[in-house]
């Protein structure tokens, strides 16, 4: 409290919530989805569409097919792809969960049945940490008192996995859809708004590549410009050789 000088007075200094004072100073944050849920899905997404349908343009435009069916097979390759990568990051997640949820189970039984051994266990993976044999035994023993957090902290300890966090299947499923879609969509546009040119396509789908990279940098410790840079050197070369690819089959079917 402040005093009628002015002056914060002594004794309400000494007598002032810790928690409180500390909780004002403290920099609270949050940690990025790094569980392999949807951020994982949507940049694998992305980056698939982008080079699933740019190799395809190049491909068949190597090829010297008409504009017509460049356009096609691009939303064919849009379609057929977003689907099988939302089947495949639904199927994938919801695997890794069923396995994570079976290798629950199994810990479970051991601690009902073994929870000596298991206590045991849990204090010798806290020495080979630092903790010394007392402290950890003492720990172990505090945690076992609660079955369920026992269970959390053996799972934990033993998969490096959170059972409580789980990632979610249709979240991967959805976002691998959406940004596939938009990925693929990208190379198309010159098409389908009236330049049925292979390089305008090319040269939109380069961008996109760098503009995916850069916004992907977000999430790491990459430059945007780095990030960017690896993706638009990656996704040529898959362009370059399905266009030889291409040139080789049409020349030859000529």
């Amino acid at each position: 409290m402040i005093g009628e000088s002015g002056t914060v007075r002594r004794e309400e200094i000494e007598t002032a919530d810790p928690v409180v004072e500390f909780g004002a100073e403290a920099h609270p944050h949050v940690h990025a989805d790094i569980s392999g849920g949807w951020l994982r899905a949507a940049v694998f997404g992305a980056m698939d569409g982008l080079v699933t349908n740019i190799s395809l343009i190049a491909g068949v435009g190597g090829a010297g097919v008409p504009p017509r069916q460049i356009v096609l097979t691009g939303v064919a390759g849009l379609v057929a792809g977003a689907m099988s990568m939302a089947i495949g990051e639904y199927t994938s997640v919801q695997t890794q969960n069923e396995q994570l949820d079976h290798e629950v189970e199994k810990e479970r039984h051991e601690l009902l049945h073994n929870a000596e051994s298991e206590q045991d266990e849990l204090a010798e993976m806290w020495v080979a940490r630092g903790l010394s044999p007392a402290l950890a035994a003492e720990v172990a023993e505090q945690v076992s008192r609660d079955p369920e957090q026992a269970l959390r902290i053996h799972v934990l300890e033993e998969l490096g996995l959170d059972p409580d966090e789980k990632p979610s299947p249709r979240a991967a499923a959805v976002s691998s859809f959406i940004c596939f879609s938009i990925g693929a969509l990208v190379p198309l546009l010159p098409y389908l708004l009236g330049f049925p040119v292979l390089w305008v396509a090319l040269l939109a789908g380069a961008l996109g590549l760098f503009a995916a990279g850069a916004v992907v940098a977000r999430f790491t410790t990459r430059s945007w410009w780095g990030n960017g840079a690896r993706q638009l050197s990656l996704g040529l070369l898959a362009a370059a050789l399905t266009y030889l690819v291409g040139r080789a089959f049409g020349a030859t079917l000529g």
